[in-house]
């Protein structure tokens, strides 16, 4: 399969993200989650002064703007061109063109380095960060693209799957 590379799509100022929902629903009826991995609307923190009153808001870096991480096929580029609110990939004509790796950096997108797991679906791991640390749970699945692991835990006598990074759990030796 075709590596994902990060895109940009140019909409109607205004309506960011209402593009993204509209494509993270497409992405869903149409089952390409492997295909089309991440939709997001870059934003950045400023402080706004008004009236002498200082305030933390978040404003779109890019406005018109949205970013996909996608592997770029018909399928996909068919269903991001045809979504509401979308005007076009950047690019020459109606060729895409992937953000290079230096174009990412200043985004704050970094594409994340492989990490290699020990465990797979089935195997019981412990959980060693966060709240739910020392949790033992049994994996229910694992997605690579986004490193992260669903396990079910037992929770007021009930099997509720959480999320989790690759790097929060590690398999249970017996």
């Amino acid at each position: 399969m075709a590596e994902a590379k990060w895109y940009v799509v140019h909409t109607y100022s205004g309506y960011e993200n209402k593009v993204k929902a509209n494509i993270e629903k497409a992405i869903e009826n149409r089952k390409l989650q492997d295909q089309i991995l991440e939709v997001t609307v870059p934003m950045q923190d400023m402080v706004e002064v008004k009236n002498g009153v200082k305030k933390q808001v978040s404003k779109k870096m890019f406005p018109g703007y949205v970013l996909l991480n996608m592997v770029m096929n018909d399928d996909t580029w068919y269903v991001v061109r045809n979504t509401r609110g979308v005007t076009g990939f950047v690019g020459p004509g109606s060729k895409p063109v992937p953000l290079t790796e230096e174009e990412m950096i200043p985004l704050g997108i970094a594409t994340p380095s492989k990490i290699v797991v020990d465990f797979e679906v089935g195997d019981s791991v412990t959980v060693i960060n966060g709240v739910w640390e020392n949790t033992v749970g049994v994996i229910k699945s694992i997605n690579e693209h986004k490193q992260i692991v669903t396990i079910n835990i037992d929770m007021f006598g009930r099997e509720t799957p959480v999320e989790l990074s690759f790097t929060d759990v590690k398999k249970v030796e017996f």
